[in-house]
């Protein structure tokens, strides 16, 4: 006995699907559903998602958040611009000056590591890294024939 044509097999239970009669949800999950439906319908609009927001709404929160987004951007470039001076940002700029000097010499450092390594080593590790990366295609292609690819 010869195995049907994939496409013929489509159709055939395609058409069986097709001809078997219509099922109703169970009464209890459509009232489950229609509960739920009315109760997100019944949240205030700014519980909803924005899309459901009014215009108005939408306008006042884009510009509030636009004005808030240039207050922050301009109390950054102040506080940067104040730096020689004396200001309450001088502190926290005194910080930051600090955290980049640290940063940079962990930069420095990794990059001293970095330098040392022998680049035979380095195209080593990247061999051997493409090569467990093909094995892993290559079990994963085959664990999919062997379990989901019945044929």
């Amino acid at each position: 006995m010869s195995q049907p044509n994939p496409e013929d097999l489509e159709k055939l239970i395609d058409r069986t699907l097709r001809s078997l009669p219509e099922r109703r949800a169970p009464r209890s999950l459509e009232q489950r559903v229609m509960a739920a439906i009315e109760a997100r319908q019944s949240l205030p609009w700014w519980r909803q998602s924005f899309a459901h927001w009014p215009q108005a709404a939408k306008a006042a929160f884009l510009l509030l958040s636009g004005a808030f987004a240039a207050l922050l951007f301009t109390i950054v470039f102040r506080a940067g611009a104040d730096v020689g001076t004396s200001s309450p940002w001088t502190s926290a700029m005194g910080t930051l000056a600090h955290a980049k000097m640290v940063l940079g010499s962990i930069t420095d450092a990794g990059s001293a590591i970095t330098r040392s390594i022998p680049t035979l080593w380095v195209y080593g590790a990247l061999a051997f890294v493409g090569v467990m990366y093909a094995t892993l295609v290559g079990l994963g292609a085959t664990a999919y024939r062997v379990f989901f690819n019945h044929r």
